[in-house]
């Protein structure tokens, strides 16, 4: 039961003052960062023994990620203990799906299920002034709407009437009205008159989806590969095919199939064959 319970919660597997960020924050940096090996074997662990000794060791140390990808987040005028809370729901879904036989580390897959879910908390607490998020706030903002005759603003002598009805400071009377005289802001407003450049939200803000370092590693390593690969296959035609393909498809200038019929003597259609076997002998080698 203990293991089930803290397993939801990583915060509880940490010693230290309950509600204290920073020294979460500093517990979490301290947990050893797994090798790849490491991580392997737990996940093996994990997947194959339903083992939650090795689900919690693989959470424990990723959360200072968590913590890494929440920071990114902090202009949203939302709690950094929510938002990293929200990023561990992500981690440990992530930890559940991972595969270790597929061969990349966990840190790559869990960011993008970390970030789906600080994502969709953004999108259900976003708004520029959060009003009554708490009790005695609740309290006041339900009794000052139903105490105030109009929509000016109080007067001092009002603020203080309101004050000493509800027992709560002038302060409060006054940063309430002014939250409540605060307008939402739309998260993904439309363009004013079609102009893209007017429209401003928290989605123009949040995280590029193609941002992420290991995204664009794995993407440039893919064009490296597939570059290298297409330069071989190219090098294993015969000259007049590789003449072929080079002036129907890599040139700037694409010549036609009868200016390569008159060059080689045959006929367009012998060309057009030509072209098609290579560009199929190509296309295997690109893909074995």
């Amino acid at each position: 039961m203990t293991t089930a319970l803290t397993l939801r919660n990583p915060a509880l597997m940490l010693a230290g003052p309950v509600g204290s960020l920073d020294h979460y924050i500093q517990a979490v940096n301290t947990v050893p960062i797994l090798d790849a090996e490491e991580e392997r074997q737990l996940a093996i662990r994990l997947r194959e023994h339903n083992d939650l000794d090795a689900a919690r060791t693989l959470v424990l140390s990723h959360l200072r990620f968590v913590v890494h990808i929440a920071r990114g987040y902090s202009g949203y005028g939302l709690a950094m203990g929510d938002l990293v809370q929200e990023g561990n729901v992500g981690l440990m879904k992530a930890v559940k799906r991972f595969d270790p036989t597929v061969g990349v580390r966990l840190v790559s897959f869990a960011v993008h299920w970390i970030r789906a879910e600080i994502h969709e908390f953004v999108l259900r607490n976003w708004r520029m002034v959060k009003i009554a998020t708490t009790k005695a706030q609740r309290k006041l903002f339900f009794n000052l709407r139903s105490m105030k005759k109009n929509l000016s603003w109080l007067t001092a002598e009002e603020t203080e009437a309101v004050a000493r009805d509800l027992g709560v400071p002038v302060s409060e009377v006054t940063e309430m009205e002014r939250r409540m005289a605060s307008p939402d802001m739309s998260f993904d407003p439309s363009p004013i008159d079609g102009d893209e450049d007017t429209s401003y939200g928290p989605a123009a803000y949040l995280p590029s989806a193609d941002a992420d370092p290991a995204v664009a590693v794995e993407a440039e390593d893919w064009d490296a590969r597939t570059a290298t690969r297409l330069t071989s296959a190219l090098e294993g035609l015969d000259e007049r095919s590789r003449d072929i393909v080079q002036r129907r498809w890599l040139g700037e200038e694409k010549a036609t199939l009868h200016e390569l019929a008159d060059i080689y003597g045959v006929s367009a259609e012998r060309i057009r064959q030509i072209e098609s076997n290579a560009i199929r002998r190509l296309r295997a080698a690109v893909t074995a």
